[in-house]
């Protein structure tokens, strides 16, 4: 099948084709007009949406070298997302699916950051096969999930307050850099000494007040961020100035150690050989490598969606709809558009809704 893919659903303006299995295209437009708030505002995302999405579906389509009339379907981000932004996307696709009179697929789009690991990179890409863990850490969620060869998945864990992204974010922003705050922060600790400042670490075994850590694959980072707060309140700015890379060295090891050791306990516990990560965090260099050296020290597989795929892009959607016509279990014009997935700790099928 071709298939192209829109993707709306925050900050990110981008359509993919995929022609059978293989990435025809993948155009993201991130937008910049966020910076100096400090944050995503929703109004302008919208009209930045709406001002980009006709130009990018066709750069799209121009650079898989077919015509429209050649897709067979069209997919889009239906949310979780900014409401707004994610109907620019979900309108677009749905009507030019109708005007060419072929399917219309709404896709979760925590789903296919969960599913991103499938997205074949190279004719030697090898996607996770029986069940594997996935770690999906963004902006606005944190997930663990242990996912079954049907794509079926149980959500054994997640974020009880901040997600990690926001905990990148959030404390990017005590520390005046810019937004998104993550990828800054990254930058500046691989020049710090990541034991400059031991911050809390919730839920895991060097937290003193998580005594009942053991089988529980929940997060919390609101408690990281409160400590951040008081640590800079405590020092005077040139001195956080003179340290800032040691900080941001700090912080970022604080949030990494916890979601590899969170991610590597799961494994084990449910004797499962594999861990997917995916997500916007998932970028982040830190995670990548300390993920990948407990995997390897442990023997267990690790599958990593390159960093194009990692961030929300239009890719991720169009191929978690073509696996789901592989197995049998698109449902076409039923679902629902909201601001957040509810994930609670149950079973369910990679729905598409």
């Amino acid at each position: 099948m071709n298939i192209l893919g829109i993707e709306t659903s925050c900050d990110e303006t981008s359509a993919a084709i995929l022609l059978g299995r293989r990435v025809a295209s993948n155009i993201v437009s991130s937008q910049r007009c966020h910076t100096g708030f400090g944050g995503v505002v929703p109004e302008l995302a919208s009209r930045e949406h709406e001002r980009m999405i006709v130009s990018i579906v066709d750069s799209a389509v121009t650079e898989a070298n077919i015509t429209k009339n050649e897709l067979d379907c069209i997919a889009a981000t239906a949310g979780p997302g900014l409401i707004g932004a994610v109907m620019v996307g979900l309108c677009f696709a749905e009507g030019m699916a109708f005007s060419l009179g072929i399917p219309f697929v709404p896709v979760n789009h925590i789903e296919a950051h969960m599913f991103s690991a499938f997205i074949p990179e190279s004719p030697e890409h090898r996607s996770p096969e029986g069940p594997f863990v996935s770690l999906t850490v963004s902006g606005g969620h944190t997930l663990l999930s242990v996912v079954q060869e049907d794509l079926s998945y149980v959500v054994i864990g997640r974020t009880l307050d901040d997600a990690a992204g926001e905990a990148f974010d959030k404390t990017g922003k005590m520390l005046g850099l810019a937004y998104p705050a993550g990828p800054v922060i990254d930058r500046l600790a691989t020049g710090g000494d990541r034991h400059f400042h031991e911050f809390p670490r919730a839920l895991t075994s060097s937290s003193q007040t998580s005594r009942n850590y053991r089988g529980n694959f929940d997060f919390s980072f609101s408690g990281l961020k409160t400590s951040v707060l008081t640590w800079l309140q405590k020092h005077p700015e040139e001195y956080i100035r003179a340290h800032l890379q040691d900080i941001a060295a700090s912080v970022q090891h604080a949030i990494v150690s916890v979601l590899v050791e969170k991610t590597l306990a799961a494994a084990q516990h449910y004797r499962v050989g594999a861990v997917s990560v995916a997500g916007g965090v998932s970028a982040n260099s830190a995670l990548r490598n300390a993920m990948k050296e407990a995997c390897m020290r442990h023997g267990i597989e690790l599958y990593l969606p390159g960093t194009v795929y990692s961030t929300d892009n239009a890719a991720m959607i169009a191929s978690l709809a073509g696996l789901m016509y592989e197995k049998g279990l698109v449902r076409k014009n039923r679902y629902d558009v909201a601001p957040f997935s509810s994930f609670g700790v149950r079973t369910r099928k990679a729905s598409l809704t």
